[in-house]
């Protein structure tokens, strides 16, 4: 089970035990044959940053609610996150063989209990709004996962199949992959946490500004680790983008630029946090750390 992130301090640490938890909990609490219960704890509790549920309670917080209400959301998108990690890894996509450190599900297992292990996930997902939401939330939040998980999927096809608008740059055909690949699901962790925390429509729209920005940031981030990190760290494979003839940032723009770009995009995400804090004082202090440690790790 996973404990926490490097980049996280004692207050994020124990929200990540508490999410932990709860995703053992809803997930023990499922009827599965063993082998499948078996695949799917070892795809979702196998560690693993927790950044979406953690997103998802602190926007919560910025809301002025406690971030607990967001559980919920948490562990849908931890667990179409985790159904996403495990078919991209598949021979068919990226046929990786180490996610966080260790063999991945289909080495671990085989591929058709992969496959069918990640089509549980998604269901499993949409399972956990339903089974503690009311009835008005749960259709929103619904709504916020099908439409991330929807956008998430189009972007991996864009970017492992290709089929993008040949009349854009290609700065602009990255910001299409990673809106949708990367940013989409990050995107649904902050407004399902702001949902679940009674968001007020202004609260919601400055929720979104910082999630977009923070979206691409983090694919940023992502792509620079695949050229410069440690794989010890990162826990996976290193430069397999551009082995596979991905579109990155760095290949497109340069590392430099890349860096000042997610600096750019931090500052954004920080004047959205300045116009929460301005509507409820205090509540996105911890949305502010947290945008700041994930610029600079290293995993």
């Amino acid at each position: 089970m996973s404990k926490a992130i490097p980049i996280s301090d004692e207050q994020t640490t124990a929200i990540i035990s508490q999410i932990d938890r709860s995703i053992a909990s809803f997930i023990e609490s499922k009827e599965f044959p063993k082998q499948l219960h078996n695949a799917i704890a070892y795809s979702v509790l196998n560690g693993g940053k927790r950044l979406r549920p953690v997103l998802a309670w602190y926007a919560s917080m910025a809301c002025g609610s406690s971030g607990k209400d967001a559980l919920p959301a948490g562990i849908a998108v931890e667990l179409i996150h985790a159904f996403s990690l495990v078919h991209d890894d598949l021979p068919a996509l990226d046929n990786d063989e180490l996610r966080r450190g260790k063999p991945t599900l289909h080495i671990h297992t085989n591929e058709p209990m992969a496959i069918l292990a990640g089509d549980a996930m998604l269901s499993l997902a949409y399972e956990a709004i339903i089974d503690t939401a009311s009835a008005d939330l749960t259709q929103k939040l619904l709504a916020e996962l099908a439409l991330g998980t929807r956008s998430m999927i189009i972007g991996q096809v864009f970017d492992t199949l290709g089929g993008l608008p040949d009349e854009i740059t290609p700065e602009m055909q990255l910001r299409l992959i990673h809106k949708n690949k990367t940013g989409a699901l990050l995107v649904a962790s902050c407004r399902m946490g702001a949902l679940c925390g009674g968001a007020s429509k202004e609260q919601l729209v400055l929720i979104t500004e910082f999630a977009e920005s923070i979206g691409l940031q983090f694919q940023i981030v992502d792509d620079l680790l695949d050229i410069e990190g440690c794989p010890t760290l990162v826990g996976k494979a290193l430069g397999k983008d551009a082995q596979a003839g991905k579109i990155t940032y760095p290949a497109v723009l340069g590392v430099e630029r890349s860096r000042e770009i997610a600096q750019e995009l931090s500052a954004v995400a920080n004047r959205a946090l300045d116009g929460l804090e301005k509507l409820h004082s205090g509540g996105a202090e911890s949305l502010r750390d947290l945008l700041t440690r994930l610029e600079h790790r290293k995993q």
